[in-house]
């Protein structure tokens, strides 16, 4: 089984800066975007697509990462991604990630087809958080510092189960939905949700 490799990384100038996101598909909670540049040695190992790795696993990774790479995090509210749909949210998110970086990047290699609008050299990559090390690692730290939000979010907003669905549309939060009502982090622009604020 092959991991992701710096391979593409070393086709371009640096600092190249890998590009993830987390939590599209929620009916709730923000998306959450990373932003990583790995140092030139002492990467930690065991960085896979985040899809791949345990939460114990991620949280671990997450923790090294922070010690030893450049890490930038940036989010969209559940307002923006309401306003501005999910695709465009999550742009927002990703260039947010970048800007926390205060770093000019040589590169930027984003994971899936689309790309903010900014002036940054970028490179998008599908299935790009199996293939480069740079977008595992942003995969990883959006991933678990999104579980983090939702862990929280949920002993406040108890009853839809987010500390261990995340907020996404499983057949517990969709009941939960249904009886308890919409909570202000949900995603009122999405069909699951906006068919639980009709009346009855």
């Amino acid at each position: 089984m092959t991991r992701p490799s710096r391979a593409l990384e070393h086709c371009y100038p640096a600092p190249v800066v890998g590009v993830d996101e987390a939590g599209r598909g929620p009916l709730a909670g923000p998306v959450v975007a990373a932003a990583v540049i790995l140092p030139a040695s002492g990467v930690p190992r065991g960085i896979d697509d985040s899809k791949k790795l345990s939460a114990p696993a991620r949280a671990e990774l997450c923790a090294r990462l922070r010690k030893v790479a450049a890490v930038g995090l940036g989010l969209a509210s559940v307002e923006e991604i309401d306003r501005l749909n999910i695709y465009w949210a999550t742009l927002l998110a990703m260039t947010r990630a970048v800007e926390a970086l205060g770093i000019s990047p040589g590169m930027v290699l984003i994971d899936g087809n689309a790309k903010p609008r900014w002036d940054h050299p970028c490179q998008t990559i599908v299935g790009g958080d199996a293939l480069c090390l740079s977008i595992a690692a942003a995969s990883i730290v959006a991933k678990h510092e999104r579980d983090c939000m939702m862990i929280a979010y949920d002993a406040e907003h108890p009853g839809y189960g987010w500390a261990s669905n995340k907020g996404y549309g499983c057949p517990h939060h969709r009941a939960a939905l249904q009886r308890l009502g919409p909570t202000p982090l949900h995603r009122r622009s999405f069909a699951p949700v906006a068919q639980a604020l009709l009346p009855l």
